[in-house]
């Protein structure tokens, strides 16, 4: 039985990897039919704003959509990133949800139909979420080529800034031996000037949170300069510091300093957890360390692009296996409410604190959930970016 589950899982990876982009669906449904015997497969992708599962129907169309937080069988799978086994109405069949992810950034959920002595086979759900996986992995590809899951995602249309930030972006998550990454990033569907970027090698794992000024499509191109530059410097292999100084002399050439983009960039050292940092602005960086939240206090230095040829200057910490890095900018921890009050310094550490049990993902959405409770709106009117770092540190030397 192992050996016939490892080989129909070898053909049936082979298979969508030769699968035109638009028939990933109507292919993932043969396949699973034939070697499980699937009565009925959905694909349900996340929403932008990571609220809601929307049922892919005749591309790019939808079908209803199930809330991610309201304790449905698919939600609990999507939040927790672990199969879910759910029993139907049919005598003899299970519905089993299975997460789709892409090393660490979650696309949506697959559930399939099926007798259930297929999912509690020798392999069974462990095969199931295998496929899974690889579907995700063709679901971003496809990304590339077609706009259809794009569609798909979409409860509503994105202004045009946030289409622009959005395919900056490097996704929502990512995930390695040494650390997990979750990110989140609001109003999903009019977001302007609000980034978040990484990039690993072997030895490092750099970080950018950028707070772009100003709103709509100005602040989306200001942000777009300043992320490009900056990924610029780092593929040069230069240090921080001097990635923050060119990026701050491409923002200054185009601007001539009225309009700046604060920047937080962080490398950490994937060996050792040692962490440099350059702060250029207005993103904060918080720690929560054997249940204490503190903020990691830099020296606030010029946002770039402010002034011609800023000098910048790393500072240094200390990352221990354990801990959990939040990085939020200004849209966050500088809000205001209508009533004036802002969200504040101590709502932060109260909530980072309140989601120490979470995941990754979940503690970076929490930290909005938690903004949009103090706006009493659901949706916000300034960007908020949240980046989750969980810190495992390396146990074994890289290959």
């Amino acid at each position: 039985m192992e050996r016939h589950s490892t080989s129909w899982l070898g053909v049936a990876e082979s298979t969508l990897r030769l699968t035109p982009p638009t028939a990933l669906l109507s292919t993932a449904r043969s396949l699973l039919a034939e070697h499980v015997h699937a009565r009925h497969v959905s694909l349900l992708l996340a929403d932008y704003g990571l609220s809601v599962l929307q049922p892919v129907t005749h591309l790019p169309e939808t079908g209803e959509v199930t809330a991610v937080r309201d304790g449905s069988p698919a939600g609990r799978a999507f939040t927790s990133q672990t199969p879910v086994v759910e029993v139907t109405d049919q005598p003899g069949i299970v519905r089993t949800h299975l997460p789709i992810t892409a090393r660490g950034d979650r696309i949506g959920i697959l559930s399939v139909d099926l007798p259930e002595s297929a999912a509690q086979g020798t392999r069974g759900v462990l095969d199931l979420a295998t496929f899974a996986t690889a579907l995700g992995h063709e679901l971003l590809v496809a990304d590339h080529v077609t706009d259809l899951y794009l569609q798909a995602r979409r409860r509503r249309r994105l202004t045009l800034a946030a289409e622009m930030q959005w395919q900056l972006l490097p996704g929502r998550g990512f995930e390695t031996d040494e650390f997990t990454l979750g990110a989140h990033l609001e109003p999903a569907y009019a977001v302007g000037g609000d980034n978040f970027d990484w990039s690993v090698t072997d030895e490092s794992l750099t970080v950018t949170v950028t707070d772009g000024q100003g709103h709509g499509i100005q602040a989306a191109l200001l942000t777009s300069l300043t992320v490009n530059a900056l990924r610029n410097a780092r593929r040069a292999g230069i240090s921080l510091e001097d990635q923050a100084c060119l990026a701050d002399q491409a923002v200054y050439g185009e601007y001539a300093g009225q309009v700046s983009a604060p920047t937080l960039l962080l490398r950490v050292d994937l060996a050792t957890g040692r962490a440099r940092a350059v702060d250029a602005g207005s993103p904060q960086l918080f720690r929560h360390r054997q249940g204490t939240v503190e903020q990691i206090e830099l020296d606030a230095q010029l946002p770039l692009g402010m002034f011609e040829e800023t000098q910048y200057q790393e500072e240094q910490f200390t990352l221990e296996p354990g801990d959990r890095l939040i990085i939020v900018s200004s849209g966050v921890h500088a809000s205001r409410n209508t009533a004036g009050s802002s969200f504040g310094e101590l709502a932060l550490r109260e909530t980072v604190a309140a989601a120490r049990g979470a995941s990754t993902h979940e503690a970076a959405r929490a930290v909005v959930d938690g903004l949009m409770q103090h706006h009493g709106d659901e949706e916000l009117s300034s960007d908020a970016a949240v980046l989750c770092l969980d810190w495992r540190g390396r146990t074994t030397p890289a290959a």
